[in-house]
């Protein structure tokens, strides 16, 4: 942090902001830190802005990139803005009297703004040295991919943001992730010169996986808010999933437990790690969060799908997308519609139909020993398989032991 910050805190109500990048219509995990610092600020009675950055979104941020990025349109770029505020919703009070979160948008105070006037009023008070020595210019200027103007310029509009928020909305703190200090210092010197005034700033450490991972990303990519994106399914998977290392400190800083229950939870973790209290606790409380105690409620329950312990009536409301997260690598075959239709004989389907089993003997035995399920119940040799058995219109799922899972697609 800047000097004389603690004591801005500690003085007033302090205005902060956070600026979120617009070219998803998704925030990700990797965002959680900066939302977390936004929930803190706000529960120790200050006021945080959201800055959604329309106009920024349009240029690019070069912090942390090695190449120049594909750029938005304004409807794009507003919709992404809604759907990001109504994210933030979840974490954030924006009822709450004087200290109410707040979104902005810099597209809206920088849309009037014209070139040679900007570098009039911002780009004569801050000198090319200045800018060429931070630590993203320096890196993208010494790669082979260069950078653009489009993106040097970056941290004057962000400082401009900034400035713009101090003379207007009363807002003395930016905060950001660390890669974000240069861009956040130049909006304070902005002030400085610009104005004459004083305004400060405040960073967290970029979150890492005990590994040396990057944070919120899996094999498949980034770990979204949005359960159109990332299941809640997988979503409680993610954190199900965390290393102890990893899961202490996930623990501190995305969840609101305090101090003394995440020392029961750890402690009570050591004790028995094989139950994963701790990994347990910390999914809970974020997927609660992020989604609802429903879909947390619904992701225990297919969690435990894998187990033997799932039932029937839990796979007939999962969403297809939830169907396809849980059983992603599962031998998959398929069957037309029209054969369902005419009502075949068990038997059939897992030998002739699907080839699931080698031969109808086969299959006749495992199903007269009670080795096979269908959607989660036993089945028998007589059954007859119809419409009726299709999860989302479309699937059957076959168990076949303990272990051996199939999905049947009607197509």
């Amino acid at each position: 942090m800047t000097p004389g910050t603690e004591e801005q805190l500690s003085n007033e109500l302090t205005s902060a902001y956070i600026g979120y990048d617009p070219s998803s219509d998704s925030l990700h995990i990797g965002n959680l830190a900066t939302i977390m610092m936004l929930v803190h600020l706000q529960r120790a009675g200050h006021k945080p802005f959201i800055l959604v950055g329309g106009a920024t979104g349009m240029i690019g941020d070069p912090s942390g990139k090695s190449e120049e990025r594909n750029l938005l349109d304004e409807k794009a770029l507003r919709y992404n803005q809604n759907c990001i505020q109504k994210q933030l919703e979840k974490f954030l009070d924006f009822n709450c009297g004087a200290k109410s979160a707040e979104v902005v948008n810099n597209y809206d105070w920088t849309r009037e703004f014209g070139y040679l006037e900007f570098l009039r009023d911002v780009g004569k008070h801050i000198t090319v040295n200045y800018m060429v020595a931070k630590d993203s210019v320096k890196k993208r200027m010494e790669s082979g991919s260069g950078i653009s103007y489009t993106e040097f310029s970056y941290q004057l509009v962000q400082g401009y943001d900034f400035c713009w928020l101090y003379e207007h909305k009363n807002v003395k703190l930016q905060m950001g992730g660390s890669d974000q200090w240069g861009n956040i210092v130049t909006g304070t010197e902005l002030i400085r010169r610009k104005l004459g005034g004083e305004a400060y700033a405040l960073t967290c450490p970029l979150i890492t996986k005990g590994d040396g991972g990057k944070f919120g990303k899996t094999e498949a990519g980034n770990v979204w808010l949005d359960p159109k994106r990332t299941s809640p399914y997988e979503f409680y998977q993610f954190w199900l999933n965390s290393s102890d290392e990893d899961s202490v400190q996930y623990i501190k800083k995305f969840t609101l437990f305090s101090k003394e229950e995440i020392d029961s939870i750890i402690t009570q973790h050591q004790k028995a790690p094989h139950l994963r209290v701790l990994q347990r606790a910390l999914a809970k409380d974020i997927t609660t969060r992020v989604h609802s105690e429903e879909e947390y409620e619904t992701a225990l329950e297919v969690s435990e799908i894998l187990f033997g312990k799932g039932t029937n009536e839990t796979l007939q409301k999962l969403s297809e997308d939830t169907l396809l997260a849980v059983f992603e690598g599962v031998p998959q075959c398929e069957i037309t519609k029209n054969e369902i239709a005419k009502n075949i004989n068990i038997v059939d389907l897992l030998s002739e139909h699907t080839h699931i089993f080698g031969s109808k003997g086969e299959a006749r035995r495992m199903l007269k020993e009670g080795g096979v399920q269908i959607n989660k119940q036993k089945a028998g040799e007589d059954l007859l398989i119809n419409k009726s058995f299709l999860l989302n219109g479309k699937y059957i799922l076959v168990q076949k032991g303990k272990k051996n899972y199939f999905l049947v697609k009607a197509v």
